[in-house]
């Protein structure tokens, strides 16, 4: 059991630091490049994971409490959901007007075209009788 353990607590160790790192955006990680970071993490078993647990990562909160699904290269906070973007909900309102435009448009042609055909049908009836 005790042998088992000695293999499995470091590896558990390496996967938690290489996915660790992996996930920490570059500005956030210290004194070395975060790609330096993950062949250290695979190439020193025990030692790698440790160093990078201890030095390799800034561990303060993030600033404007960014999460893994915001970062991206240009560092700018991006909205995570389309119901929280202004832009895209005044985008949809302007849709709506031009498909509500669009609507009346079809229903005063249907109208007309009704109407076309109810007096070519009275023409037709009187020049029947």
């Amino acid at each position: 059991m005790f042998r088992l353990l000695m293999y499995l607590v470091p590896l558990a160790l390496t996967i938690f630091a290489f996915i660790d790192c992996l996930n920490t955006p570059e500005d956030e990680a210290r004194h070395l490049p975060k790609i330096a970071w993950v062949f250290i993490i695979l190439l020193f078993w025990i030692v790698g994971p440790i160093a990078w647990l201890a030095a390799g990562k800034a561990r303060t909160a993030p600033a404007g409490g960014r999460t893994p699904s915001e970062w991206h290269r240009d560092h700018r906070p991006r909205y995570v959901a389309p119901d929280d973007n202004p832009e895209f909900l005044k985008s949809l309102a302007e849709e709506n007007k031009r498909d509500e435009a669009l609507l009346k448009d079809w229903e005063a042609d249907l109208r007309r075209r009704e109407e076309e055909l109810r007096r070519k049908e009275r023409g037709e009836d009187a020049q029947g009788s």
